[in-house]
């Protein structure tokens, strides 16, 4: 480490042409003794030392090339790293120093990777549930293409939630959230988002969808929650409330108010109902 540092001043920026440097050094040594015992003797020969010359300047090509070649999986490596590319050249098991440090550079790569996407499904991922979380849900949509970014938003609340956790306890209470889960995620299509809100409230993302379609489906899955309920709490079946609003790709948060209100008015209206977002003048 001290000789790295030391010789760091020679040419700092390309570590092949300081290793190239105290090579053709290293290598000139005998030229240089030789040119100072013939000066000092007075016995030099033109021949010996133009062939000695010659000899020292291709023995250090060769060294330059070697040496070029040896740090090719290091510079490969590094590149890899540099573009954030998953997958690195591979290299036999040599076992000398640099397939050491090439494997373990990699180790190390590869469980950064996978503790930064470890760290990513937290952020964006609910653990009891296992669909997106608010913030998953939000980035999902902060990402998609501004063609893409337009459809229905959905606020959804499970009726009467507190009964299920006093009633029949906290583990009942979590069962229930997961399969509300679950079946949401059954009842949509593909290209739909469906997200734990917070607490027993969920979020969907109709994309490309009108109203009259983003009620319907939510109909839908009331009717199949009635029929084949996730659940009873004093013999009723487990419902939701649903609020609903249209989204042409203006503030997200401004729709997401306005879905919220008219969860509001589904959950006063008497619950067990899907409400639709009063209308606004931009939207007539």
């Amino acid at each position: 480490m001290h000789f790295y540092l030391a010789t760091s001043f020679i040419f700092p920026r390309s570590l092949r042409l300081r290793l190239f440097t105290l090579c053709f050094i290293a290598t000139h040594m005998p030229l240089l003794a030789y040119l100072g015992w013939g000066f000092a003797s007075g016995r030099i020969a033109l021949a010996e030392f133009v062939l000695l010359t010659m000899a020292t300047v291709i023995g250090t090509g060769i060294a330059l090339l070697g040496i070029g070649a040896l740090l090719n999986p290091i510079h490969a490596l590094a590149e890899t790293l540099h573009r954030g590319e998953d997958v690195a050249p591979a290299l036999p098991d040599v076992g000398d120093v640099i397939h050491t440090l090439y494997a373990g550079v990699q180790r190390v790569a590869s469980a950064t990777r996978e503790r930064l996407d470890d760290l990513h499904q937290a952020a964006h991922e609910d653990p009891l549930t296992g669909i997106a979380n608010r913030r998953g849900f939000l980035a999902h949509i902060d990402a998609l293409p501004d063609h893409r970014r337009k459809g229905c938003i959905a606020i959804i609340d499970i009726d009467y939630f507190k009964r299920v956790n006093d009633l029949l306890g906290h583990e009942e209470g979590d069962r229930v959230l997961a399969s509300f889960a679950t079946r949401l995620s059954a009842l949509v299509r593909r290209v739909d988002m469906v997200a734990r809100w917070g607490g027993e409230e969920f979020a969907i993302f109709f994309q490309d969808c009108i109203e009259d379609e983003a009620s319907w489906s939510l109909a839908r899955i009331a009717s199949r929650m009635r029929s084949e309920p996730i659940g009873r709490v004093q013999d009723r079946p487990i419902s939701f409330s649903a609020g609903v609003c249209r989204w042409t790709g203006g503030e997200l948060d401004a729709a997401l108010r306005r879905a919220d209100d008219a969860l509001y008015e589904a959950k006063q209206s008497g619950r067990d109902r899907v409400c639709r977002a009063a209308p606004i003048l931009q939207e007539l």
